[in-house]
C-alpha cells in the first residue's frame, strides 16, 4: 500500500500496524525542503520501500465539491505526519478558495518542481523512486533519462483536471516509450477484475486501487477492505481463465481491442 503525505495517521504507526506490509510512501514536495526531506527520512528508517513522487499537483485541481461544501479537515483529525502549526492543521478552515486542502496546498505546496528536484530525492534516499501523475509519453522518458526506478502512470483520480485522458488510454504509448527500462503501473478506474486484466494487457506491471477499498472500509471497516481485494483479485484469476491465459506472461495486448478498432477504414 502507498500512505499519503496526508495520512491523518503517522507514518510510523502505519508500519508499525503492518509490519511486514510492503509499503510505499507517497511524497508532497513542500516549498519548505527541510520537512520534505524530514518525511524522505522518517519513511526510510520505517521501512517504506519506495518514494512516490507527486508531480501532477503544483496546485490542487477545482474540486467543486470541496468548493460548495467549504471542505475543512475534522477537528478531531489532523496531517498525522506533522506535530504542529500550519503543516499539521493547515485544512481546518475552508480559506479564500472556499475549500481548505486547495489553501493548504497553495501555501505550502512547491510549485516550482523541476527534474533536478528528482536527482535531490535521489541524492537524499536508498528508497526507489517512482514518479506518480505522469500521462504523456515525454513526461515517462524524461523520467527515465533521470534516473526513476518507476512510472505511476496516474490523472490524479480525475480530480486535478477536467478531459484529461482516461490513464488506461494512455498507458501504451507511455509502455511503448520507455521499452522495459523502468516498471510501469496505473492507477483510476480499477473496479473489476477485468480492469485489472486490461492494464496488465497493456503492459502494466501493477495496478493501484483507490476508490474501492475506501468504499469498503466505509461499509464494514477492515473486512470491507479485505472483501475488496478478495473479489478483485478473484475476479482477475477468473478473467485469466476465461481468456484462456495460465500465467501472467499470457496476458497479451491482443486480449483488448478499443472502440477504435471497430471504426471503418474507408
Amino acid at each position: 500500500m502507498t500512505l499519503s503525505s496526508w495520512s491523518t495517521t503517522p507514518l510510523e504507526e502505519v508500519a508499525a500496524a503492518a509490519p511486514n506490509g510492503f509499503r510505499w510512501f507517497q511524497l508532497y514536495v513542500y516549498k519548505d525542503r527541510a520537512i520534505t526531506l524530514d518525511l524522505i527520512k522518517r519513511a526510510e528508517k520505517a521501512g517504506y520501500k519506495a518514494l512516490a513522487i507527486t508531480v501532477d499537483t503544483p496546485v490542487l485541481g477545482r474540486r467543486e465539491a470541496d468548493i460548495k461544501n467549504k471542505f475543512a479537515l475534522p477537528g478531531h483529525l489532523t496531517m498525522g505526519n506533522f506535530t504542529s502549526g500550519a503543516f499539521s492543521s493547515g485544512t481546518k478552515q475552508s480559506g479564500s478558495t472556499g475549500s481548505g486542502l486547495a489553501s493548504y496546498v497553495a501555501a505550502l505546496i512547491d510549485q516550482t518542481l523541476t527534474w533536478d528536484d528528482i536527482a535531490w530525492v535521489r541524492s537524499n534516499t536508498t528508497m526507489k523512486i517512482v514518479v506518480k501523475g505522469v500521462l504523456t509519453p515525454e513526461d515517462a522518458l524524461a523520467s527515465v533519462t533521470f534516473g526513476v526506478d518507476g512510472i505511476w502512470v496516474s490523472n490524479h483520480g480525475a480530480r486535478q483536471l477536467d478531459t484529461t485522458p482516461a490513464t488506461i488510454e494512455v498507458l501504451p504509448e507511455i509502455v511503448k516509450a520507455v521499452a522495459g527500462k523502468v516498471e510501469v503501473y496505473i492507477d483510476g478506474g480499477i473496479v473489476r477484475g477485468t480492469d485489472v486484466l486490461k492494464a496488465v494487457a497493456l503492459g502494466a506491471r501493477a495496478v493501484f486501487v483507490g476508490r474501492p477499498v475506501v468504499w469498503g472500509l466505509a461499509y464494514s471497516g477492515e473486512e470491507g477492505v479485505f472483501n475488496v481485494v478478495k473479489m478483485l483479485n478473484d475476479e482477475f484469476v477468473m478473467a485469466m481463465k476465461l481468456a484462456g491465459c495460465v500465467r501472467i506472461s499470457d496476458v497479451k495486448p491482443s486480449l483488448v481491442r478499443t472502440a477504435l478498432s471497430f471504426q471503418s477504414k474507408l
